[in-house]
């Protein structure tokens, strides 16, 4: 039998540990690296690529039907958000505040991401053992794509997942969890792609200061509706901080995302 659900990753900022970007600077590395993950049923997959072009049709001064949120102005970005609220899918996200990282935790190439990662995976594993009562096709595994990463290895992103399972610490349901089915693919080349880039670009905006300054939570809200949640708690699921939002020192636009969700 094949799977029954789908995961697509990809992430927003960047993995640097220092050198952090000030508003109005130019260069540095992001303050915080948020990823997502939409997850929907294997069988909505060639779905994405009509989700997908349902919101770039709106946009007809585009060349291409690929979709990118960082290329799209205000209004097109609060469409592409309400549009994506409004399909079959279900989003997670892992935000790390990354100056509040102690030094020296992460100290390998990768390290932090493959950390991340796992977070993302463990809430995905979640997520669809939650779901599987509402899918009963397929064998009730999930087959995840990353987008592909240039300076990454996929090949020792699934012997990590493979050591994990081998290791009580950590809190996967491995049931659900296809290790070797864990792929990478171009953003270009998979509509689930383009959309959870725009889910990880929207929950960045309501935390990364633009270049004045300015966070945007309202692209977040519109997205509430689909992001995991157990009992109205997201920040345990779906929407989960890095360290815990009540160890950062947020401003009061970033407090705006917090109050959203609590």
């Amino acid at each position: 039998m094949g799977h029954t659900f789908v995961a697509y990753i990809d992430e927003s900022g960047d993995d640097g540990l220092g050198n952090f970007r000030q508003p109005g600077a130019r260069g540095g590395a992001s303050n915080w690296l948020v990823l997502s993950a939409l997850l929907f049923r294997k069988a909505h997959d060639l779905d994405a690529v009509s989700w997908r072009d349902q919101i770039t049709k709106r946009m007809p001064e585009k060349k291409s039907r690929h979709l990118h949120f960082a290329n799209l102005n205000h209004g097109q970005k609060l469409f592409a958000v309400r549009k994506i609220a409004s399909y079959p899918v279900k989003a997670v996200s892992v935000v790390a505040h990354k100056p509040n990282i102690a030094d020296g935790t992460y100290t390998e190439k990768n390290q932090l991401y493959f950390d991340l990662a796992r977070r993302l995976i463990e809430r995905l594993s979640w997520l669809s053992r939650d779901l599987r009562p509402e899918a009963p096709e397929g064998d009730g595994r999930l087959e995840i794509t990353f987008s592909r990463r240039g300076h990454m290895s996929y090949g020792d992103f699934r012997a990590y997942m493979q050591w994990l399972k081998l290791n009580e610490h950590n809190e996967v349901h491995w049931p659900v969890i296809d290790v070797d089915g864990i792929l990478a693919r171009d953003h270009s080349t998979r509509a689930g792609l383009q959309l959870v880039d725009t889910v990880a670009s929207a929950i960045a905006g309501g935390v990364e200061p633009d270049r004045y300054g300015n966070c945007e939570s309202r692209y977040a809200e519109i997205l509430k509706p689909i992001i995991y949640n157990r009992q109205g708690d997201y920040f345990s699921y779906g929407l989960s901080f890095y360290p815990a939002h009540t160890e950062i020192s947020l401003s009061v636009e970033q407090q705006r995302l917090i109050k959203l969700f609590k």
